[in-house]
């Protein structure tokens, strides 16, 4: 990084960044890191349900919190669940510990589809906003506020499926077999999603993130033709000025069509190293990741070297956030996480 460069707080330094502009030092944060792992989020989780917990905007800004405290990162995340816009558009969910989301009556059929209604995000989730405009207070100017939002195919799968599933064969079944069905059901899904992350902006989210998690079950032919064009719609409708970051896993093979999704930031994972990554989608959009998750789950020096690995392929061009190539895992140690962005943020300085 520039020497030039004046010391940043880690809402200007993680802004400055997704704009690709140079930084006193690389950003980090992490995906799920007010999650499992800190002890006093377990602690605070013995007392409260999840769903107690993301619908009560004092609960929700107090994990949230969390990890800026014990982990010094860049940026802090709201803790929410991307099934939380459904319930206004007329979906009953459950989220069951070790199963994830569970929709007791799915959405298959024309009838199905056509009772779903755009949901009015303020009407329907306004703890989401109560927690933001709390949290935005909270941070001041030193912390970056991150919001987010599920994407439409992969809320669509859960939909579809009504569980978690490592192919969603029915939800891919009926988007070939009935694109008019799909089609319907993504309008729905995008205009909720339009207006669910720009209510977030206006309650106090420096950037927000799309969370498309299973992409990566789809080729490119069906990428381009099923999803992309909605992906699209939803990162124009969002304010110029405001980050917007992509996230998927095992889309490797969809990086260029990502890439032209209109999204400020590609969160990589960790299936291709970053600068091959960086190549596929392109030096004019900064980069988010990659460092595999499970290399906090070993020793220190295992986790230093993918750590500088990462830093080094970045070579310090400006437009890289460091993060994880997914989400932190329950049994990684805080205090490795903490030691990992210390070294990230001196990285930049002294090489370390």
């Amino acid at each position: 990084m520039p020497d030039a460069v004046a010391a940043m707080t880690g809402r200007d330094r993680f802004l400055a960044a997704l704009r690709r502009q140079p930084v006193d030092a690389t950003p980090v944060w992490f995906m799920r890191q007010a999650g499992r792992s800190l002890p006093e989020y377990r602690a605070l989780r013995a007392r409260h349900d999840f769903m107690t917990m993301a619908t009560t905007p004092e609960l929700a800004a107090t994990a949230t919190l969390m990890p800026v405290a014990r982990l010094g990162v860049d940026a802090a995340v709201l803790f929410a669940d991307i099934m939380l816009p459904l319930a206004g558009m007329g979906v009953s969910f459950e989220i069951r510990p070790n199963a994830g989301p569970v929709i007791p009556e799915p959405i298959r059929s024309e009838a199905d589809v056509a009772r779903l209604r755009v949901a009015d995000a303020e009407a329907s989730t306004p703890y989401v906003f109560a927690a933001l405009r709390l949290l935005r207070r909270e941070l001041g100017d030193t912390t970056a506020l991150l919001g987010f939002a599920g994407a439409p195919f992969t809320l669509a799968c859960y939909l579809i499926e009504g569980k978690a599933s490592r192919e969603f064969p029915r939800a891919k079944a009926l988007m070939y077999g009935r694109p008019d069905l799909w089609r319907r059901l993504m309008e729905v899904l995008t205009e909720t999603t339009i207006g669910y992350l720009n209510g977030q902006i206006a309650a106090g989210a420096d950037a927000v993130q799309l969370f498309d998690s299973w992409l990566g079950l789809l080729g490119p032919e069906a990428y381009r033709k099923h999803v992309l064009p909605y992906t699209r719609r939803i990162f124009a409708a969002l304010p110029t000025y405001v980050p917007a970051i992509h996230f998927s896993t095992g889309s490797v093979a969809l990086l260029d069509q990502i890439a032209a999704s209109g999204c400020a930031a590609v969160s990589v994972d960790w299936r291709l190293p970053l600068d091959a990554a960086w190549e596929r989608i392109g030096q004019g959009l900064a980069i988010q990741g990659n460092l595999d998750p499970t290399m906090l789950l070993t020793d220190w020096e295992t986790t230093r070297d993918g750590a500088l690995d990462v830093l080094a392929r970045a070579a310090g061009r400006p437009g890289h956030v460091f993060n994880l190539g997914h989400g932190v895992l329950p049994e990684t140690d805080p205090d490795r996480l903490a030691r990992l962005v210390a070294l990230v943020h001196g990285h930049a300085s002294d090489g370390a």
